[in-house]
């Protein structure tokens, strides 16, 4: 019989983090932090390259995405990141949103799916970008980030080992329709009525269904709001300090419906072979998923970066100020009043998508040389209709040339536009994010990242920017405002 389980996961973190380095921030530990033309969908992205890389995407029949933060409240995420991905368009997609425990939910969806023999492997990203009000607890304590898991039947190094569910309506943490921040109701209640009560009572179901003790789980990738209250409640469940993942509130944060799968992707880094792993996660009842590493783990597919690489490459933001202006909720410039821009054309966004989402290139079929966007007519040869489409968003890159522009308006002045050049050949303008003025370089090597352009009459326009190559050099760094 075949084992269903994860055959490959990874994860993203944004390169920006809140500190002690960063003026005005009154928390004392650090948080990672979404570039202002970052959001789930994006992140998602991202996780999803790092998990899947150089795989075959045809032989993927499903993707499933999970987030409390989806851009459409009427739209699918799980479709944009389908393209951006590149994969097969006859594959069944889903949303599971409202709800924390969206991840572990999506992730127990895919594997029944594939147990039940319905789909061969199938992709789940999970990603959030929560809002708390300014200078609040929640603000504090939360991150951004994503997780990804590529389930399936061959070569898995982590075996499906069993699950337990409970359902409970808790209103405890919530944001209606319209709210910016997220709302909660009173800590002792919220803690003693809720999280206490919920992932206990749903422990104890798991380990009483499968004849277990506490004591037999090697590894608990467990939720907690906050350090304080994830110590608590890993006392209260009997849990010794060694069997719990860091929860990484000193470098990452809560990441929402995202943080119990990025904390399973952190523990599947260290595993050992024949290990049990439990991720547990929280929200109107509470999810806890089994697994059992096997000997497939030593060499297996963790991600190009992996938490490991994604939380080592980092870059400090130097003050508040340029966070807030980042969210653009409760800070508006007013030092450049600039029309606003015009909505972008649906038809053309359709029309456009595999050269602006799935990133395709042309390859002359008559003499091998790649152009963007792709033409009818080879610039090289002059071949006509001859040319079959490369994917670039996956090429490492380097910067041809560059031009830095100071009064484009840009959230992040100045607006650097660079020319890349492709490994095996293409050249692409675009902006570049995520970048330092005193990195940018001729010769600066670079990789593709999904991102969001503008939201204009609530239409999210999405394409790929260039950012700096991470894991490469892993320096801390500052980032100006």
């Amino acid at each position: 019989m075949d084992l269903t389980g994860i055959i490959a996961c990874g994860a993203y973190v944004p390169r920006f983090r809140m500190g002690p380095e960063t003026e005005g921030w009154t928390g004392s530990a650090e948080r990672a932090v979404a570039n202002f033309d970052e959001d789930s969908v994006t992140m998602a992205v991202a996780a999803g390259l790092d998990c899947i890389k150089d795989r075959n995407r045809q032989a993927i029949d499903g993707l499933i995405f999970a987030s409390t933060t989806v851009p459409y409240a009427e739209k699918q995420g799980a479709a944009i990141i389908a393209a951006a991905l590149d994969l097969r368009q006859d594959i069944f997609t889903a949303d599971i949103t409202d709800v924390l425990r969206a991840g572990t939910s999506g992730l127990r969806s895919a594997l029944d799916s594939v147990a039940a023999g319905t789909a061969r492997q199938v992709l789940v990203v999970a990603a959030d970008s929560r809002q708390g009000a300014p200078r609040s607890e929640t603000e504090r304590n939360s991150g951004d980030g994503a997780a990804a898991f590529l389930v399936g039947t061959d070569d898995v190094f982590a075996e499906f080992a069993g699950f337990h569910t409970i359902t409970d309506n808790m209103l405890d943490n919530w944001r209606s329709s319209g709210d910016p921040f997220i709302r909660s109701w009173e800590d002792r209640f919220a803690t003693e009525e809720g999280l206490e009560r919920i992932i206990p009572e749903a422990v104890a179901g798991f380990l009483d269904k499968y004849t277990l003790n506490i004591q037999d789980i090697d590894k608990v990738a467990l939720y907690g709001p906050d350090a304080r209250r994830h110590t608590r409640l890993a006392r209260r469940l009997g849990i010794n300090a060694d069997q719990i993942q860091d929860p990484l509130f000193g470098s990452l944060g809560n990441t929402g419906a995202a943080f119990p799968l990025m904390l399973l992707v952190a523990a599947l880094e260290s595993a050992e072979p024949n290990q049990l792993l439990l991720t547990v996660s929280y929200g109107d009842g509470s999810d806890v998923l089994a697994f059992r590493t096997n000997s497939s783990l030593n060499g297996a597919d963790t991600g190009a970066g992996g938490m490991g690489g994604h939380l080592e490459s980092r870059a400090a933001i130097t003050s508040y100020e340029t966070y807030a202006k980042w969210r653009e909720v409760w800070l508006t410039d007013d030092a450049a009043r600039r029309p606003a821009p015009s909505s972008p054309s649906v038809s053309a966004l359709w029309r456009e998508a595999n050269k602006n989402l799935r990133f395709y290139a042309g390859r002359c079929d008559a003499c091998g040389y790649v152009q963007y966007p792709p033409q009818r007519v080879c610039v090289n040869c002059q071949a006509m209709d001859e040319s079959s489409s490369v994917r670039l968003s996956d090429k490492a890159g380097e910067v041809f040339t560059y031009s830095m522009d100071y009064i484009a308006g840009a959230v992040d002045t100045p607006l650097v536009v660079s020319v890349v050049d492709f490994e095996g050949g293409g050249r692409v303008i675009c902006m570049m994010t995520d970048r330092e003025l005193e990195e940018v370089k001729v010769g600066m090597p670079v990789s593709m990242s999904f991102r969001k352009l503008r939201v204009v009459n609530g239409i999210h326009n999405y394409y790929w920017k260039a950012i700096p190559r991470r894991f490469a050099a892993l320096e801390s760094e500052q980032v100006g405002g």
